[in-house]
């Protein structure tokens, strides 16, 4: 009878361990693969190839420090960003024209970027749910303008800077699924698996057979002024 309720609490006190092990998970590099779908209204759907829109990012971190690499069609975009400074390193690859360029940006040229949009107000609802095999609960949140979102975040897993969004600092949690406005286009992105791996190590800087162009030019390049 003892020798049964002592195994059954040692069974119980490895179950809790192990979780508690799971929940305190840090990792400072390796690699996440990110599914995602786009909400797109009309005027954007008429405008907008989707065939040329990623369905899949991967990611890799090392530090402070990542690297997200899209496949466009005519262009490869790399961008290395630095996550606790919040600048990254822009570089644009268009192989039919054999063109390389490279523009840094800082967390001014960021800003802009995503439309000046700061997320705030993270609340949790006590839904639960588990996706791509993590525990998470559902947040509600709102952009500067007045916008609700909703995003499911972890307690299993925490990483490093340069993993981490900058928008969400002021949720205590690692978001798995969550939306995001980039250019007034608005993506859905979830994690569907995040590997500890070796990679990197990743630098800002501008690698040889890249032309250097400000965020000035780039504008003007692409027709943004």
């Amino acid at each position: 009878m003892f020798k049964s309720i002592k195994t059954g609490v040692l069974s119980l006190l490895l179950v809790c361990t192990a979780i508690y092990a799971h929940a305190q998970k840090k990792i400072s590099q390796g690699v996440i693969t990110y599914g995602v779908a786009y909400n797109l209204s009309e005027e954007q759907k008429s405008t907008i190839d989707v065939s040329n829109l990623p369905t899949e990012n991967i990611l890799e971190f090392n530090g402070n420090i990542s690297r997200l690499a899209m496949d466009m069609g005519p262009a490869i975009i790399t961008i290395i960003k630095d996550g606790s400074l919040n600048n990254a390193l822009l570089l644009i690859k268009v192989p039919m024209a054999q063109k390389q360029i490279a523009t840094k940006m800082t967390k001014e040229d960021l800003d802009k970027e995503s439309g000046g949009i700061k997320y705030s107000d993270f609340k949790a609802t006590g839904v639960k749910e588990t996706i791509s095999g993590f525990n998470t609960e559902k947040y509600t949140y709102t952009d500067n303008n007045g916008n609700a979102y909703e995003l499911w975040a972890t307690k299993d897993v925490e990483l490093t800077p340069g993993a981490t969004n900058s928008e969400f600092k002021g949720l205590k949690g690692t978001p798995i699924k969550f939306s995001l406005s980039q250019n007034n286009i608005k993506t859905i992105l979830t994690i569907k698996s995040i590997t500890e791996k070796n990679v990197g190590p990743f630098t800002l800087d501008v690698p040889t057979g890249y032309d250097v162009m400000t965020m000035a030019q780039l504008e003007a390049l692409r027709g943004g002024g």
